[in-house]
Order: C-alpha cells, then structure tokens, then sequence
C-alpha cells in the first residue's frame, strides 16, 4: 500500500490487534456497511520486462508505428530516447534507419529489428 510507512502500519495493526475494535467492525459488516478493499487504484501486475531500460527507435517498423513501439516499451517498463548514448541498451532498427543506427554500431550498442523488439517484449524479468 502506497502512502503508509512505518508508524501508520503500526497503528493500524494496533488498532486491529483490539478486540473491541474488531468486534464493530464486525458489527458494521453484519449491518451492511461494506467498503472497497484497495483505495481504488489497480496496481498495474503486468510483467515488465524492460523495466530500467532505454531503448531508441530509428528508421520505420514493418507493422508498428513510432507511438504504438512507444507505448509498448512503456508498458513494458522501458524507456524511449530520442538519442543513442552509452546508456541506450538497445536500438530498434526499422527501414530507412538513419544516424542512430550508425551511433549505436559505434557505441556497441545492441541492434535489434522489430521482430527483436517482440521478443525483448515477450521475455519475463530476470
């Protein structure tokens, strides 16, 4: 739970640890008071795979356009640059790559295609 450290957990479980307290909640619940189990907020579960990776796109993808890779990496943790650095973990090449390609064979950074990109998508954290 976000937004709760030390002292406030404490005083929760204090409270909870209550017989009395316990009782009404109890009461409340038989009385049909009900209230939401999470804060509203879904935590996002999904696998991350690129989570603390940066990743440039340069040229153009066979089936994705620039936004749709981005949101992918995105949802997948990563991050998109607009620039290969010594930073850069990978750089996905599509045609008609230009500078960017040409830096990160420079840099030794790894070049991957979009079907490369899928499969860093599709791989589970280590």
């Amino acid at each position: 739970m976000r937004d709760v450290g030390p002292i406030v957990a404490h005083s929760i479980r204090t409270f909870f640890e209550q017989p009395h307290n316990r009782e009404v909640v109890e009461q409340l619940r038989a009385a049909g008071v009900t209230w939401e189990e999470h804060d509203g907020a879904v935590a996002d579960a999904s696998p991350k795979p690129l989570a603390g990776k940066t990743l440039v796109l340069t040229g153009t993808l066979p089936t994705l356009s620039r936004d749709e890779a981005k949101a992918l990496i995105e949802a997948a943790g990563g991050k998109v640059s607009g620039s290969v650095s010594k930073k850069t973990h990978w750089v996905v090449a599509g045609e008609e790559a230009g500078s960017k390609l040409d830096k990160a064979r420079e840099l030794g950074v790894a070049v991957v295609d979009e079907a490369g990109l899928r499969a860093l998508l599709a791989t589970a954290p280590d």
